[in-house]
């Protein structure tokens, strides 16, 4: 089927009765194929929003397939249950900024991904503060970009090289940002720049074994699982809204180095599922939790 008339649209808003009739009647008298509609009513529970969420993937018949006729079409509906709602044409690909550091996994793993047509995404730049893996941005036609940041360098020099980011995600038409293993903590400004649009993976021990080598720590307590969370990027390091988890075993039988082994694998694949949904438009964001229609 081809992607030319198909949109996604997704929406939130207070939870009221016949906000799903609204939607489907309305695509349906404009001539609109439904292909997959979800949605989630955050009701229950001491911490619920009280929010809804849908997601609906349809066919838009060749006079309405434009997201600004679209939207007009759902104006009157907008402002009926005071809805945030996006129209996300499938025919383009979202823009992502990959950025990395010294460890390669994730990087790798997910251009390759985009180069066997296994993930829906353009990737128009890397951006790195070591030079080390140019040459696998090269040899996959993705401009490499260096902003190096020295040991020890102050809030002022950080916030130079960042606006350099920010010029890059500028120029490119950047849609998201994905920290594949990128091992410098982003500043407030930034990340309230990216809200929403901006992916981090990390082991999931936390907040046990912080700083360096948490395998290397997590074989010496003899731990018997680890995984690895992908989240969206804020402030607080490592406290946003996570998208996706995964876990795998482990045991004495295996070294540090095996222990290594198995969470990078773990990360690469987590980080993926994120950042497919991400780009699929799977992903709402419910307060300081994550709705991901799969």
């Amino acid at each position: 089927m081809s992607l030319a008339h198909q949109f996604v649209l997704t929406l939130s808003c207070r939870d009221a009765k016949g906000i799903v009739h609204a939607v489907s009647g309305l695509l349906y008298q404009a001539g609109c194929n439904i292909v997959d509609s979800q949605q989630f009513g955050d009701l229950d529970g001491d911490d619920a929003t009280g929010l809804f969420f849908m997601r609906v993937h349809f066919q838009a018949p060749p006079q309405l397939a434009d997201a600004a006729t679209l939207a007009a079409l759902f104006e009157h509906t907008r402002q009926q249950f005071g809805m945030d709602i996006r129209l996300h044409p499938l025919a383009r690909r979202p823009r992502a900024l990959l950025m990395v550091s010294q460890h390669g996994h994730c990087l790798n793993d997910l251009l390759f991904r985009v180069a066997s047509g296994t993930l829906p995404i353009e990737v128009p730049a890397v951006v790195s503060n070591h030079r080390r893996f140019e040459a696998l941005a090269a040899s996959h036609g993705v401009p490499f970009h260096h902003l190096p940041l020295a040991a020890g360098a102050d809030a002022e020099a950080r916030r130079a090289q960042e606006r350099a980011v920010e010029e890059l995600i500028a120029r490119e038409r950047i849609d998201f940002v994905v920290l594949a293993r990128y091992m410098q903590i982003l500043s407030p400004q930034l990340c309230q720049a990216l809200a929403g649009r901006a992916i981090n993976i990390h082991h999931s021990f936390l907040p046990s074994f912080k700083g360096a080598r948490p395998y290397a720590q997590a074989h010496a307590r003899g731990v018997k699982l680890i995984g690895a969370t992908a989240h969206y990027v804020t402030a607080e390091l490592d406290e946003g809204p996570i998208i996706e988890q995964d876990v795998g075993r482990v045991d004495h039988t295996l070294s540090a180095a095996d222990f290594t082994a198995v969470g990078r694998d773990i990360e690469c694949v987590v980080l993926a599922r994120a950042v497919r949904w991400h780009a699929e438009h799977r992903v709402l964001l419910d307060g300081h939790r994550c709705v991901v229609f799969r």
